[in-house]
């Protein structure tokens, strides 16, 4: 589980953009509920009153709410595959289950990680509200696992844009991180016990850091993921990271977080972005 890391260089994609409209967008760089996977519809979060979803802008579009012209118009902004939108919040606001004022509020917008990193939002799909306001749905870094909602577009910082995506197998106690589809690496890991599993679903990476050498190893990548261990320090946060125990990988050896071979775990760093989807099967 992470826990406060000696501070240090963030890779690209981790700085927070210059505030600006929500409909530009920065593109990737160039170095590139309970937990489980649970859909939209199964959410707490999203209610019957979210719109339908369509279409997705292509990474390169400079306003992908530019589709977006009439109430209850809607878009796609990520597929978490090979096309992933995410945003830091430019101030603290409530997040609600539907796209409106009066909507229920499941969470709030935090400017900072555990380990007081710049936060990040994973950003999902727009829409118009009734008076032509967008709204944006992201998923949120929070217990329980799964959580997303929605925010007005205006509280969230310029979109970014990322065209990787992390799966890691449990049982074949595998990690592969691909782009555009296609596989960019690749290495065994260790995994959470089975008294402390590595939480199942849909996440990602919300912060890079140096890990320092010993028990994380070179490098520590923080998710939106939170461990069943809600004591440990940092709140329980699932990370990937190095190790000091190579010979227990691959296997199933931790409380939560995901180890990786100090050798992979370098280039991995080199390789996946803030805001890489991490999908846990």
């Amino acid at each position: 589980m992470l826990v406060a890391l000696a501070a240090g260089t963030v890779a690209p994609g981790a700085a927070a953009a210059t505030p600006t409209s929500p409909a530009a967008v920065s593109p990737e760089s160039t170095t590139t509920g309970t937990s489980s996977s649970s859909s939209a519809s199964a959410n707490p979060a999203t209610s019957a009153d979210s719109p339908a979803v369509t279409s997705i802008p292509p990474p390169g579009a400079r306003d992908p709410l530019a589709g977006l012209q009439e109430p209850g118009d809607a878009v796609v902004l990520s597929d978490e595959t090979t096309v992933t939108r995410w945003a830091h919040p430019i101030a603290v606001h409530p997040v609600r289950n539907a796209p409106k004022d009066a909507a229920r509020v499941v969470a709030r917008l935090r400017m900072h990680t555990e380990d007081a990193r710049p936060e990040v939002y994973l950003v999902l799909s727009a829409t118009l509200d009734a008076a032509g306001n967008p709204w944006l749905r992201v998923r949120v870094p929070t217990r329980p696992n799964g959580l997303t909602g929605w925010v007005p577009a205006d509280r969230l910082d310029r979109l970014q844009v990322v065209r990787t995506q992390l799966t890691i197998d449990r049982t074949a106690r595998t990690a592969t991180l691909r782009r555009d589809g296609r596989p960019v690496w690749a290495s065994p890991v260790g995994v959470g016990r089975p008294a402390t599993p590595t939480p199942r679903g849909s996440f990602y990476v919300r912060e890079r850091l140096p890990g320092g050498g010993g028990a994380y190893g070179p490098w520590a990548f923080g998710t939106s993921s939170y461990s069943a261990l809600s004591d440990w320090p940092g709140g329980g946060v699932v990370g990937i990271h190095g190790t000091d125990q190579p010979g227990l990988i691959p296997g199933a050896p931790s409380h939560g977080c995901v180890r990786v071979p100090n050798a992979a775990i370098l280039r991995l760093a080199k390789l996946m972005p803030i805001g890489t989807p991490v999908v846990v099967r």
